[in-house]
């Protein structure tokens, strides 16, 4: 738990969130999380986009170090599998405990960051370890293209994630089988290119 009250705050509110949605993200609600006096919120983020400012920072930092985690405690797969494995090992932290309450917020936020430029430039994906693995991965398979491929396979995986939140259920290794492969895949000749 941490001791930093801002942290905490921060914390409390991605807690309320996930768990009432962005009308429910409330100071009053945050306090109550937190087990806190009524009135601590707004003295640390007086307005609610202040709020929400470092809920996204906070949520920002945490999904950041997981994936550089993650990343530094795998080493590149030789395999569909070995990354069909790694990703479906990825996924199931997101779906459940603390990574299920994160993902919700983080859902959350990017819809809000529809209307709140300044949070959409906090949520862009970052470089981290974990990415680094997929784009290896790709590259070592001969794929020229690794770098877009790796953004496109990572945001096919995020779509599975937010799809079963959504509908319940659990993302199967055919799934992700499939979204590798289709990674993999060399264009045809001619194919991708535009007509003059």
């Amino acid at each position: 738990m941490p001791t930093d009250r801002r942290t905490l705050l921060a914390d409390a509110a991605i807690d309320v969130l996930a768990a009432t949605g962005i009308r429910g993200l409330t100071h009053r609600a945050v306090d109550r999380a937190a087990n806190l006096p009524p009135g601590t919120t707004s003295a640390y983020y007086r307005t609610r986009q202040a709020l929400l400012t470092a809920l996204v920072r906070r949520l920002v930092a945490l999904d950041q170090a997981e994936l550089q985690a993650i990343g530094e405690r795998t080493s590149v797969p030789h395999s569909v599998e070995e990354l069909t494995t790694a990703i479906a090992a990825f996924i199931e932290l997101r779906l459940t405990g603390e990574g299920r309450r994160r993902s919700l917020a983080r859902y959350a936020c990017a819809l809000e960051s529809v209307h709140h430029p300044e949070l959409r430039e906090i949520l862009v994906a970052r470089e981290n370890a974990g990415r680094q693995v997929v784009r290896d991965f790709l590259a070592a398979q001969g794929v020229m293209d690794a770098d877009d491929r790796t953004v496109t396979l990572l945001t096919c995986v995020d779509g599975l994630v937010f799809d079963r939140l959504v509908a319940g259920g659990t993302v199967s290794d055919r799934e992700i089988h499939g979204l590798v492969a289709a990674a993999l895949r060399q264009p045809a000749p001619g194919e991708g290119t535009r007509a003059p």
